[in-house]
């Protein structure tokens, strides 16, 4: 790894440095995820104009976030053993062939099919990306490098949704997906650039079994929180029997670890003193933003009566906020210690979320904007300082399992956050209308809709308190190896 004994500058780390034709690499192959997350929403009514399915289209969004946590261990392991550019490129190829197949989609059951294997690179893409950024700069050079990753982030919080809107109104759809092949080329030609020096020594097979029984463990209870309450109901029996799957295998999963060689997900992560704070702040960042990223624009529109992109434009400044705390986070870390900095980001989440409570049927936009920009904030600071401290607090060896477990982390919050939402917004209309039929939450009156928001507001301040414990477990600094 790269030693520094000066404090970093752009001009020693950024695109015009020595390494800066790997970092611009790896900012456009991050574009790849970073915008598709953003692109697709505003495009879901012509989509399925065109292909119908509208009770199939959730699925669009559940089977990519399914397909990429699922997979991100494992990237993250072989990774380990082969190197990340091997890695990142077939990550890169995967995410274009499922974009390809997606823009040539002749309906919604097939372009689902297709949005599994953008995840499958999806979940390549990201730790990877992260795990280059910790392998080519030490620990002080992060604080200014991650400012350029920040940035990817920041910009398509902004031109995803734009474009998405443009192609959906103004020309096809499936450009949304087209669009990806030429980023992706031009990333894959970047790469060219990136030759790594450290090769990792295998000295034992694959960790199949464990591989399998993660990926059955994963699927089926990511597969059973996200369709929970939608596709089947809590209490019923295909609910039990794919969370009684999902557990078995996890609970075999946890024997073949402990006894494997090389084992795909190390016992040790979970009580690792960096790891195990950095990976529980995903985890919950990761159920608090999914929720509100789902409800905030509904309060705005149903309750509010603002249209959607003025409801885009509260839910942005989320999108905006968290760029903005990573690319100035590294300042707070290097100077006051990473305790300090994750305790920042904790008490901005608090800080918004109880704001958020307090937004009411008369509230203007700004009283949902402002407190949704201090969330980001928040999320930024809890979350970049604990990546950046777990790349450098482990070897190289394992740098890829330390940062894709992180990512792993935030995936299953993700999942946690819609069905716990899901759960307490649908519980509490369903009682409004004493076992009557319910509409859909987007058709429900506001003076329904917005008390059980609020209640979804609260449950988030609540789930978001643990960021304290959480940031106090927070090493104030670390080795770096």
């Amino acid at each position: 790894m790269p030693t520094s004994t000066t404090r970093p500058t752009r001009s020693s780390v950024g695109l015009r440095s020595e390494r800066g034709p790997i970092l611009l690499a790896v900012m456009v192959s991050l574009s790849l995820v970073a915008i598709d997350m953003t692109i697709l929403a505003t495009a879901v009514p012509s989509v399925v104009k065109d292909l119908g399915g509208f009770e199939q289209f959730p699925w669009l969004f559940s089977i990519y976030v399914l397909a990429t946590a699922v997979t991100t261990p494992l990237y993250a392991k072989v990774a380990d053993r082969l190197g990340r550019k091997p890695v990142m490129i077939a990550g890169i190829l995967a995410f274009l062939v499922g974009s390809l197949l997606c823009g040539l989609a002749w309906s919604l059951t097939a372009l689902i099919v297709f949005r599994a294997i953008q995840g499958i690179g999806a979940g390549a893409i990201q730790p990877m990306a992260m795990t280059i950024v910790s392998d080519i700069y030490t620990l002080e050079e992060r604080a200014v490098a991650t400012s350029y990753v920040a940035s990817v982030w920041a910009t398509a919080a902004i031109v995803g949704p734009t474009l998405g809107g443009v192609f959906a109104d103004y020309l096809d759809w499936r450009l949304i997906f087209l669009i990806n092949l030429p980023i992706g080329a031009v990333a894959l030609w970047l790469l060219r650039h990136f030759h790594e020096h450290r090769r990792p020594a295998a000295t034992s097979a694959i960790d199949w079994a464990g591989a399998g029984l993660l990926t059955v463990a994963g699927v089926a209870l990511l597969l059973g929180l996200l369709e929970g309450g939608h596709a089947w109901a809590w209490s019923s029996a295909p609910s039990y029997l794919i969370f009684a799957v999902g557990i078995v295998a996890l609970v075999a999963f946890g024997f073949v670890e402990r006894r494997a060689a090389d084992p795909v997900l190390p016992p040790w992560v979970l009580g690792h003193r960096v790891l195990a704070p950095a990976n529980a702040a995903s985890l919950i960042v990761g159920v608090v933003m999914l929720g509100l990223t789902t409800y905030v624009p509904l309060y705005a529109q149903s309750v509010l009566g603002h249209s959607a992109v003025v409801a885009g434009f509260a839910l942005a400044g989320m999108s905006i906020g968290w760029p903005i705390a990573a690319a100035t986070a590294g300042r707070i870390y290097l100077a006051k210690g990473f305790r300090v900095a994750v305790g920042l980001g904790a008490l901005l989440v608090l800080v918004g979320g109880a704001v958020l409570v307090t937004v009411g049927e008369s509230s203007s936009f700004w009283h949902l904007a402002i407190p949704c920009f201090v969330l980001g904030l928040g999320f930024g600071w809890s979350v970049n300082p604990g990546v950046v401290a777990a790349g450098s607090a482990v070897d190289w060896e394992v740098r890829g399992v330390a940062t894709g477990s992180n990512m792993f982390a935030r995936s299953v919050g993700s999942a946690l956050g819609v069905a716990l939402f899901g759960a307490v917004a649908n519980g509490l209309v369903r009682r409004e209308y004493a076992g009557g039929e319910v509409p859909p939450l987007e058709a429900l009156p506001p003076d329904v809709l917005a008390p059980a928001l609020h209640v979804v507001f609260l449950v988030g301040l609540v789930v978001s308190v643990p960021l304290l414990v959480v940031a106090w477990r927070t090493p104030v600094r670390i080795r770096q190896d």
